[in-house]
């Protein structure tokens, strides 16, 4: 079970964006990075195609996962993941700050 999934209110711990808050929209747990809305801004040359313009379009960039944390869902602020194993046997991520449960 990966402690980052798709839609986690995260907080940035390192680089240009650091302090900064979004919401995961990709994980690729092979390479251990995530894409985050609005965050880590690059500028890319587009080349022209049949459905799209040519120039210098903006996008997200991944940012690797040791630089993220998500935000307790209690106070907001930036929390370590562990995990419990509830009386129906489902595991699920628990906020160590907190020890409120992520996961609904």
């Amino acid at each position: 079970m990966q402690k980052i999934r798709k839609g986690d209110k995260i907080i940035v711990l390192a680089g240009k964006d650091k302090g900064k808050t979004g919401e995961v929209v990709k994980v690729n747990p092979k390479d251990q990075n995530a894409l985050v809305q609005g965050l880590n801004m690059v500028k890319r040359h587009q080349r022209q195609t049949q459905s799209q313009e040519a120039g210098i379009i903006v996008k997200e960039a991944p940012i690797h996962v040791s630089n993220l944390a998500i935000a307790d869902p209690k106070d907001g602020k930036p929390t370590r993941i562990g995990f419990r194993v509830e009386a129906d046997g489902k595991k699920v991520r628990v906020a160590k700050r907190s020890g409120e449960s992520i996961d609904g």
